[in-house]
């Protein structure tokens, strides 16, 4: 099992588990150690341990520290977030020593039986995890193992959580991989365990909605004391967030006691009118305060999230009206009572921001909860508007700073209005606009920069050009940002041009603090003196990259991130809606300023009666033993369900089928194929054994004859005439002696006489065959000539068509390097031409031949034994059956032997070497020189003509064992160059098609074995 798992066998642990490996016994402290000893050294959790172990070694340990679990619950907390308990908790000192098992290495031998007996024979007891399958489902997720951890998440109890756990781990592991490859398949495989969590959600929903919603806010002891929802939102699991079961519950928490079908209007009127609230004109969920009196009913409508959303949405719009009419219509140097209001209200919203900072129910530490709410947008707004009030509000009670104090209060009023945005996210209408609002804001963010660009180098160039020696930087800041900024909106300066220019307008000599430094101009003439083109040049530029081509840019840009969010606005929109909702639940009924009176209660209850903040549990729950075991035992039955339904559709996709319907067609011919070979063979071996029966009986009879005419019983004629044995299969004879038997003249070739020439509009002169021969007469003989061009002029023979270049070959001996001998003797020369030996062909020249005379081929004829699926040599008709190795070449119709003409002084054809690795060219020469050569002659080729023609050698070329290395290696040598080339194993057999009278040589080779042909 150990062996399995770390080398990633995911089908050995599957076979395991089905044969009753119990997880619980198998996996220890010691076993969770040794496979995260053994993590595959490229893993990122691998390093992200090794960087824990070495900042431990560098704070306080003399010596390298042992990997522990704690070291591992370290990292694994960073990756699930600070809202879980660490899942491995740091040993004390008088916990017992950790087993210390002598564990061979993988490549070695580990082997799982192995090391459970080593537990077995170990002095202490072995502590069992809380949670085995939590614990090897983390282990094969860290490493990015998809199958491996899909098998064990089947065994998995806490199913949801642990899903929802391996997508935010995987999630933040992505962030960190520097390989892209990686980080992809990590958020693939994050994606798909978040629709696993969908999927046995749904299920579980649409069993019951109530035990559904329990697993949501379940406190989970084996995921560090969390719940789904928060692991959801810590992975921002967008898609199960948005899930209609989980917004169902989010929608009936924002409503608190009250029914969800209330409308929003009676919630507004039973708000500004109380006494409404006795009327029934509000009905609640539960029973319980509709029977009750007037107190239960008002508590249980003011502590609805949702009215206590509206209270606070009512007082802060108040807030806003009252501080715009301090600062426009009552901003008294001594403060009124209104603005007093105002200091109140303030300090109200202090209180409150003050109380959502130290707000700590699951204990985290004030360093983390700080961290938490200010990575919060709307929460850094907040206390930057407080910052700026208190600013503003010091300026405010000083004298000589009140100016000050009331512009700071004005910018300050921006922020509180801007406040409202976070108001409006928990409206359906408003709030995913809001959303896409926040992302165009950072596409003009990056678009500054460009913009930037363009205005600072326009203003400091314009500066430069009209304005000489500019001293004044307010002046400065004017002619080379904001004039150059307006300029992009149409607000043109006028003196630009020289058109409008005015010295009135201008300080010359730049001392008038009201009025801008004159251009350059003529003193004399009192004109501009900068060069008009030059500015209205620039001025033309600027506008065109600025007003067309980066405003442009800006649009499309927002229009790329409205099309992008806008598919995902509505999932975006459910997911953040949960924030509103847990703020607000957890939020104090009163709204400001009368939330002050809850804020003194609360501090009694913290500071002085020392009662620690609760979650409610209505968002996190912790069950009872027996209930909790019973829903989850539910959520496992459910899940099989899901697992059962998810197989179901993978077969029924039609990819799958057409997947199971061609295997399922494989499996029945490979039967067919074994059952028809099986038939074949035992009625072959049945006739073959009647023939020897047949024979033999006839042998006995031709005794007895011969005994009993040689006793001088009967008389001569008389006596029977036994017909003579033939074989059961005889072999074929030669392909040219059976031609010649069957019509005279055959004997001579047939493909060298085809009326088309090979890859040409020549024709042939017809030949019949009785006028083959050169000894017969043939007067009206006059074929045409035909010699084609080629590229390599060099390395061929001349035309042909005049005598003089031909004077210069010498034929039946070696020219050069060239050998022009033929392997059937001397051959007649005329006119300074060779004649083909086997007579006429219909065609003058060489052709598409290289050289005049023989062109020498070379044919290997590689071979082996068919072979069945248990790997012994197939039979027919009692002989063993041969495999050829043949080639089809591009545009060829029939497949053909390798090889082909030889160049002088090499050994491998050419043809041969473009099918073969470079590397394996020595090999296949050393093959070559071991074979045994099966014909050596004239080759019936089209290509052949009158005095040119193909003469080869066959070399045979014998694999005995399938096991072989040579043949082995020249498997993988093989390497088809051109895409149009194909190679392959064929059986040997007489109806095989293939090129020119291969199959002659072909059969040669098969008599050499005494094989099947």
């Amino acid at each position: 099992m150990t062996a399995a798992l770390i080398s990633n066998k995911p089908e050995f642990v599957k076979l395991f588990l089905e044969n009753g490996v119990r997880l619980k016994e198998f996996v220890t402290w010691d076993t969770l150690l040794y496979l995260y000893e053994n993590l595959e050294p490229s893993c990122l959790f691998h390093c992200k341990l090794q960087k824990v172990l070495a900042e431990e070694h560098l704070a306080c340990a003399p010596a390298a520290p042992r990997l522990q679990m704690h070291h591992v619950a370290q990292v694994l907390r960073e990756l699930l977030g600070d809202s879980t308990q660490p899942l491995y908790p740091r040993p004390k000192h008088s916990d017992r020593p950790r087993l210390s098992l002598p564990m061979p290495h993988i490549k070695l031998n580990v082997q799982g039986v192995s090391l459970r007996s080593l537990y077995k024979r170990s002095s202490g007891h072995v502590t069992f995890t809380m949670d085995p399958v939590r614990d090897l489902l983390i282990w094969a997720i860290v490493q990015n193992r998809r199958e491996l951890a899909g098998i064990i998440w089947a065994q998995s109890q806490d199913c949801i959580a642990a899903a929802l756990a391996c997508s935010k781990i995987l999630k933040e592991l992505s962030k960190e991989e520097e390989d892209t490859d990686s980080s992809e398949e990590m958020l693939a495989l994050a994606d798909e365990y978040e629709q696993r969590a969908i999927g046995v959600f749904t299920e579980c929903y649409r069993k019951d909605e109530e035990r559904a919603q329990k697993l949501l806010i379940r406190v989970s002891e084996a995921w560090g004391k969390t719940t789904c929802l928060q692991l959801a939102l810590e992975a921002k699991d967008m898609k199960f967030v948005s899930h209609g079961g989980i917004q169902a519950f989010l929608t009936k928490v924002w409503w608190g006691q009250l029914c969800v079908d209330n409308g929003l209007w009676r919630v507004t009127l039973c708000m500004l009118a109380f006494p409404l609230l006795f009327t029934g004109l509000i009905s609640f969920r539960e029973k319980r305060p509709q029977a009750l009196g007037g107190p239960a009913r008002a508590r249980a409508f003011f502590t609805a999230p949702v009215v206590v959303f509206h209270l606070n949405v009512l007082s802060y719009f108040a807030f806003l009206c009252l501080f715009a009419y301090v600062l426009m219509v009552d901003f008294q140097p001594t403060p009124s009572w209104c603005e007093h209001l105002i200091y109140l209200w303030l300090f109200s919203l202090v209180c409150e921001e003050t109380r959502q900072l130290f707000y700590d129910p699951d204990e985290s530490g004030l360093v983390k909860m700080a961290s938490l709410y200010f990575s919060d947008f709307w929460n850094k707004l907040d206390v930057a508007a407080i910052v700026f009030f208190i600013a503003g509000l010091t300026c405010r009670l000083i004298p000589a700073t009140l100016y000050p104090g009331r512009i700071i209060l004005s910018l300050d009023f921006i922020m509180f209005c801007l406040r409202l945005m976070h108001i409006f996210t928990v409206s359906k209408t408003l709030g995913p606009k809001i959303i896409i609002v926040k992302r165009m804001m950072k596409d003009v963010f990056f678009f500054l920069f460009l913009l930037a660009v363009w205005v600072v180098s326009f203003g400091v160039a314009k500066q430069a050009i009209l304005i000489h020696n500019e001293s004044r930087v307010d002046w400065i800041f004017r002619g080379v940002v904001y004039h150059s900024y307006l300029t992009i909106f149409g607000q043109i300066p006028a003196y630009i041009d020289g058109v409008n220019f005015d010295v009135d307008q201008c300080s010359p000599n730049g001392t008038d603090p009201y009025k801008p430094k004159c251009p350059e101009s003529d003193a004399a003439r009192q004109a501009p003196a900068f060069p008009e083109w030059l500015t209205v040049l620039l001025l033309c530029l600027y506008l065109l990259f600025t007003n067309i081509l980066l405003l442009n840019l800006l649009i499309a840009m927002f229009n790329y991130t409205f099309q992008q969010v806008q598919e995902h606005t509505d999932q975006i929109w459910k997911f953040q809606r949960h924030d509103l909702i847990e703020e607000y639940h957890g939020r104090p009924p009163a709204p400001p300023p009368f939330i002050l009176l809850s804020h003194l209660q609360l501090l009694v209850k913290r500071v002085v009666l020392k009662i620690p903040a609760k979650r409610h549990k209505q968002l996190k729950n912790k069950l009872e033993k027996n209930e909790e075991a019973a829903l989850l035992s539910w959520e496992i039955y459910l899940k099989e369900n899901y697992l059962q339904n998810q197989q179901y559709q993978h077969h029924q996709q039609p990819e799958q089928k057409i997947q199971d319907i061609s295997s399922k067609v494989d499996t029945m011919v490979e039967l067919l194929d074994m059952d028809r070979l099986k038939r074949s063979s035992s009625v072959e071996q049945r006739l073959a054994s009647l023939e020897e029966q047949v024979a033999q009986t006839t042998r006995a009879l031709h005794w007895i004859v011969t005994t009993l005419k040689d006793s001088g019983f009967g008389s001569e004629a008389g006596v029977p005439i036994l017909a003579p044995q033939k074989a059961c299969d005889e072999p074929d004879a030669d392909l040219g002696a059976r031609k010649k038997a069957e019509e005279p003249g055959d004997g001579y070739h047939v493909n060298a006489r085809h009326l088309l020439y090979p890859s040409s509009p020549v024709t042939r002169f017809p030949v019949p065959n009785e006028k083959v021969p050169w000894e017969v007469e043939f007067t009206i003989y006059d074929p045409p000539f035909y010699t084609a061009e080629r590229k390599d002029v060099a390395l061929v023979d001349p035309v042909g068509d005049t005598p003089q270049p031909l004077s210069k070959i010498t034929y039946n001996a070696l020219d050069g390097s060239r050998d022009r001998r033929s392997f059937h003797g001397a051959y007649v020369v005329r006119d300074g031409l060779p004649l083909n030996p086997m007579g006429r062909t219909g065609l003058r020249g060489r052709g598409s031949l290289s050289y005049f005379g023989p062109n020498h081929a070379l044919h290997p004829v590689v071979t082996r034994w068919r072979r069945n699926q248990d790997g012994a040599i197939c039979r027919k008709s009692i002989k063993k059956m041969l495999e050829v190795l043949v080639v089809k070449w591009p545009l060829a119709e029939l497949w053909a032997l390798p090889g082909g003409s030889r160049e002088p002084g090499e050994m491998l054809p050419q043809k041969l070497k473009q099918i073969l690795r470079q590397e394996s060219w020595p090999a296949v020469e050393n093959l070559l020189k071991q074979g045994v050569e099966v014909y050596k002659g004239y080759v019936d080729d089209p290509r052949n003509t009158d005095n040119a023609w193909i003469e080869t050698v066959a070399i045979s070329v014998h694999f005995q064992d399938q096991n072989d290395v040579e043949l082995k290696r020249l498997n993988s040598s093989w390497h088809a160059r051109d895409p149009g080339v194909s190679i392959r194993w064929q059986v040997v057999d007489r109806r095989i098609p293939l090129y020119a009278d291969h199959k002659a040589v072909l059969q040669e080779a098969a008599a050499l074995f005494g094989a099947h042909y």
